[in-house]
């Protein structure tokens, strides 16, 4: 099945503790149906020191469900997405306005 949500969609959180935050998605993993959204559920992690990095206590986005996410159409408000037919390519659209994502 086409994804509805890809990398680099702004989409808004439904459900959890960052209920309400939107943010920009930087990656998505189909097959466990989870995405890392940059500034949604953020986690503390503790890097040890190496080299390369000063080590410490670092924030991390940590993955979360596609099901508690949905794309912010242009009057910034949470849309459904759907597909139709563009000629003879395949697009995905806002159901709430029509416009092609």
């Amino acid at each position: 099945m086409a994804a509805k949500l890809r990398k680099g969609d702004t989409v808004i959180v439904l459900a959890g503790k960052d209920k309400g935050k939107t943010g920009e998605i930087s990656s998505v993993d189909p097959k466990s149906g989870k995405a890392i959204v940059d500034g949604v559920n953020v986690a503390i992690r503790h890097v040890k020191q190496s080299q390369t990095t000063q080590g410490g206590r670092t924030p991390k986005a940590m993955p979360i469900q596609l099901s508690n996410l949905a794309v912010v159409d242009k009057n910034g408000k949470a849309t459904r997405v759907g597909f139709k037919m563009d000629g003879d390519k395949k697009v995905r659209f806002a159901k709430t306005t029509g416009d092609v994502i």
